[in-house]
Parts: structure tokens; C-alpha cells; sequence
């Protein structure tokens, strides 16, 4: 399948898979590690290449994704890459208007306010075309890459990006989202339905560019209880990776490992070990030793030491990050925080802790 002229084979050969294996659930001689938001405000690089544009200028930039995916991989022996994008790219490419106010996050000058507002939305099959600028990022930065490392695509869960369309921004309660929820059912699996529609083509075209794995952010799980959870997030979460992993099949592509991560989703582990993805990603109010007991050897976990740890001095961070380790067990792990990177971390003490989680997880591994 020949994606923005290049040819699946033409990609530099992959020097280090430890990443990949780990999320296959094969043997690795030890622990890989990425973070979510590597690519930050809490690099000085990044923050004067960003200073150059608006955020989502930025976004539709390749030559400037690609820079700021690679800048974590200069300073730090990271085993993967993710590329730099945002998930409200799907909204707006479902016509929907979405800036970044800075300070404040994203906001929606015209949010979702009625069931008649879904009739804005465009046809999601248009989505991955109005996305190509995505394809090209990941394909430029996959050939930058030269095999160093795997790279990761990703894109939000639909429950997470309709909060986002109907709250017109982040929110503590979600209420108007939660709203919807319970006075209008349908109108609600309509969204997200539309959205689970954007998505499988949109992730299907992130591996035929180039990326090798997949994460789902379900951000907002925590707002949603077990039972709303089971309603409207769990049968679009798995309905992804479903078609998906057909999609990728019928593009001739190879499958890639998808990790899910729904942040405060610990009361449905077991559903989400079950949904169709290799690895689930664990955040940093979750006990690993009980995470394990409760979803086996049969998914990989992802995660999770709290971000904030980060802000303790590198001697702790290691003994932290021991911890954890072997909590987690040597086989059928990533290591990574349990959140993002906060823009005002010391960039050595997260060098701090990507040194410690290959140290021990070396000794672990000769023991």
C-alpha cells in the first residue's frame, strides 16, 4: 500500500524493538520506557520551536511535528517515540472550530449544545483526508528516525473527545457532557458513534504512514462511574480496536500492538484487559502489584509512576522507580508515568528516570 509516496518498505530497518516486544508480550532483556508528553514545554528546545507559531498551526506542520517528536530522543535513551500531535484534530476535522488559548487549553468558540448541532459535523469519512497532514508528520519523522526507536500514533476515544465538543473545553465535572449522557441516550451514541467512525480510518492511515503501535486516550474514564463507563465508552473503545485491527488487515498492513489508557478507569480493568488491545495503561492511582493480580499475564501493562515523583530528588526518583519495577514484574511491562509531563519538570530529573528504570529493570532481568 503506497501512502504519501513512500512504499512500506522503504523505512530504515528497526534497531531496537524492545518496546514492541514488551507490547507483544515477548521476553525483553529489559524494561522499555517512554513518557507521555515527551515531547513538552518542559524541554527549553521545545518551547522555542513552539514559540514560532500557535498550537495548532504547529500540529499541522510535519517538518515542525517531526522536530518536536525527535528533541526527547536527543537528550534522552528513550525505547520509543510518540509522535507530536493533539487529539482535538479529530473534532476539527469533523468542521468543528477548536483553539488553544494559551494559559487555558483548548476551547470550542460553538460547541455541541443541541441533538440538531450533530447535523454541523461532516461526514467522518472525509476525517483521515482532512488529516493527511497527521500521515505526513509520522511518515517524515518514521524516515528521521532511522530505526532508532518505534513510533507510536495515537488519537483520543470517543467518550474523551466528546466531552471536549460538548463542554467546548476541559471541565471539572464534565456535567454538560454527563448531561447528554442521561437525557439524550441517543443522540449521545449517535456522537459517538460518528467519532468511532473518524477513528478507524484516521489510526488505520497513522500505520500505513508509518507508525508501529497505538495508543487510545480515554482521559475523562474517570468522570464516568462503572455503569456509565459499560454504556458509553467500553463498546467504542473495543468497537476501535475491532475494526481497526480489520481495517489494517484489509489495507495488507501488518498489525500493530494498541495500548489503551483511560485515565481513573481502575474500576474496569479486567473490561478493559478484555477489549481487544495488547497493553493497558495503568495511571498513578492504581496499585501495580494488584493490577496485575486482577488482569494476569494476558495483556501487557503500561505505566505509571505519578508524574509529581519527578519533582523528588534523583536519588528517590531511582528508589521510586525500583519500586515499581518490582511491583510490575520483569516480563510483560513498559515503564512510563501515570500521566503526562508537566511543563515545570526538571528535564534531568526525567533523564533521572528513564537511566533508572534501565538500570534496574537490567539487574531484575539477570536475576
Amino acid at each position: 500500500m503506497e501512502v504519501n509516496g513512500f512504499g512500506p518498505k522503504s523505512f530504515p530497518e528497526l534497531k531496537n524493538d524492545t518496546f514492541l516486544r514488551a507490547a507483544w508480550g515477548e521476553e525483553t532483556d529489559y524494561t522499555p520506557v517512554w513518557c507521555m508528553r515527551q515531547a513538552g514545554r518542559y524541554l527549553p528546545e521545545f518551547r522555542e520551536t513552539r514559540a514560532a507559531q500557535d498550537f495548532f498551526s504547529t500540529c499541522r506542520s510535519p517538518e515542525a511535528c517531526c522536530e518536536l517528536t525527535l528533541q526527547p530522543l536527543r537528550r534522552f535513551p528513550l525505547d520509543a517515540a510518540i509522535i507530536f500531535s493533539d487529539i482535538l484534530v479529530v473534532p476539527q476535522a469533523l468542521g468543528m472550530e477548536v483553539t488553544m488559548v494559551p494559559g487555558k487549553g483548548p476551547s470550542f468558540p460553538e460547541p455541541l449544545r443541541e441533538e440538531r448541532d450533530l447535523e454541523r459535523l461532516r461526514d467522518p469519512a472525509v476525517v483521515a483526508s482532512e488529516l493527511d497532514y497527521v500521515f505526513q508528520a509520522i511518515t517524515l519523522t518514521r524516515q528521521r528516525l532511522a530505526g532508532r526507536v518505534p513510533l507510536i500514533g495515537f488519537a483520543g476515544a470517543p467518550w474523551t473527545l466528546m466531552t471536549y465538543m460538548v463542554e467546548g473545553g476541559g471541565s471539572n465535572t464534565m456535567a454538560r457532557a454527563k448531561r447528554w449522557l442521561y437525557q439524550r441516550p441517543q443522540a449521545s451514541h449517535q456522537l459517538l458513534r460518528i467519532l468511532t467512525d473518524a477513528l478507524v480510518p484516521y489510526l488505520v492511515g497513522q500505520v500505513a504512514a508509518g507508525a508501529q503501535a497505538l495508543q487510545l486516550f480515554e482521559s475523562h474514564a474517570g468522570h464516568l462511574g462503572p455503569e456509565l463507563f459499560s454504556k458509553f465508552a467500553l463498546p467504542y473503545i473495543r468497537d476501535v480496536a475491532k475494526r481497526v485491527k480489520a481495517g489494517l488487515q484489509k489495507a495488507g498492513l501488518a498489525s500493530v500492538p494498541m495500548i489503551i489508557f483511560a485515565k481513573d478507569g481502575h474500576f474496569a480493568l479486567e473490561e478493559l484487559a478484555q477489549a481487544g488491545y495488547e497493553v493497558v495503561g495503568l495511571d498513578w492511582t492504581v496499585a501495580p502489584k494488584k493490577a496485575r493480580e486482577r488482569v494476569g499475564k494476558m495483556v501487557t501493562l503500561q505505566g505509571n509512576l505519578d508524574p509529581c515523583a519527578l519533582y523528588a530528588s534523583k536519588e528517590e526518583i531511582g528508589q521510586l522507580v525500583q519500586q515499581m519495577l518490582d511491583d510490575f514484574g520483569p516480563q510483560c511491562y513498559i515503564a512510563n508515568l501515570g500521566h503526562g509531563l508537566y511543563p515545570d519538570m526538571d528535564p534531568e530529573h526525567v533523564g533521572a528516570f528513564v537511566d533508572a528504570v534501565h538500570k534496574h529493570s537490567r539487574l531484575l532481568h539477570q536475576n
